[in-house]
């Protein structure tokens, strides 16, 4: 990364020392690197980091789009199709640890990070991977989506050094927040479905999109079960009895790059067609990538509050 210095070659070896001498712990050998270590409390417990390391390695694109915005750079990033934004991690050049959801062990042990940031999708894998490096799970609590993001933001800040930097950017978000927050009471109800395979789920408050319901303060046309990450199975005879005012979709096989038909033609029936949300043209193409893949993240979440301000 951006912070390599003159002395990493003798750092390493001292690292190795102090590994080899306390018993392959890994957070003794990032406070014997250069002595600046921060206390980062996270999803699964609290672990010392280096402060401002070197090499690090992150399986969340949020977290990766919180980076970018700080002009900062991974080292390390699991194999996946990335968006525009961040589509320079696309390249070969750029170490690949393993899927988003399934870390290559050997792949990140061999790469000796400095530090190792993992959230929902990898969070089963905390242990194995702090026995390699230090390790924080940096996950964003979908029931309190704002402030958890926030926190999360903060730990970039600390274990970075550019607090000042996220302050401000979490100012610029929340003058959006504020701002769509405005408008929204006079928006009607609206409803958050994901097309995947020609099927449909339904999202509502706290779920992993419920920023438009929990945040920007969208009211809801119907009370939406959710588990985890997966939404309610509904049919086309659910939007029609519910009647959203305005309709957010998220196109998953657009996403993930897999074949099937696109959401708009999924919508495209008689039942879409009788809801208030399509004779009013309020049917709000999200994208996909930045909902679906890349969720909370410094820049992005900028994005996905501007893309519910343009469907108002």
């Amino acid at each position: 990364m951006s912070f390599r210095t003159a002395l990493g070659t003798v750092a390493a070896g001292v690292s190795l020392l102090a590994l080899t001498a306390c018993g392959g712990s890994p957070e003794a050998g990032a406070n014997a690197a250069d002595g600046k270590t921060v206390e980062i409390t996270h999803a699964q417990g609290t672990t010392t980091v280096p402060l401002k390391p070197e090499t690090v390695y992150t399986f969340d694109l949020g977290v990766l789009d919180s980076m970018s915005a700080l002009d900062l750079t991974a080292d390390g990033v699991p194999e996946t199709k990335y968006p525009e934004a961040l589509a320079k991690y696309n390249d070969k050049s750029v170490t690949k640890i393993g899927s988003m959801k399934e870390p290559d062990f050997e792949a990140i042990s061999n790469g000796n990070p400095d530090l190792i940031i993992i959230t929902g999708r990898t969070a089963g894998s905390y242990e194995e991977l702090s026995k390699i490096a230090p390790t924080v799970d940096l996950s964003v609590d979908a029931t309190k989506p704002l402030d958890s993001f926030k926190e999360q933001a903060g730990k970039l800040g600390q274990i970075f050094d550019v607090e000042s930097q996220v302050t401000e950017k979490l100012a610029a978000i929340d003058t959006k927040i504020n701002d769509v927050k405005a408008k929204s009471a006079d928006a009607g109800k609206g409803l958050i479905v994901m097309t995947s395979g020609g099927e449909l789920t339904a999202y509502g408050a706290g779920s992993r999109f419920g920023l438009i319901h929990d945040v920007l303060g969208i009211a809801t046309v119907a009370d939406i079960k959710s588990e985890g990450s997966h939404g309610e199975s509904i049919s086309f005879e659910f939007l029609k009895t519910n009647n959203p005012d305005t309709l957010y979709v998220i196109d998953r096989d657009s996403a993930m790059g897999t074949s099937g038909a696109a959401a708009s033609a999924v919508l495209d029936n008689e039942l879409v067609k009788s809801t208030n949300a399509a004779k009013n043209n309020k049917i709000v193409n999200l994208d996909s990538n930045a909902w679906y893949m890349v969720g909370y993240g410094l820049n992005n979440t900028a994005k996905m509050i501007d893309e519910v301000a343009a469907g108002l």
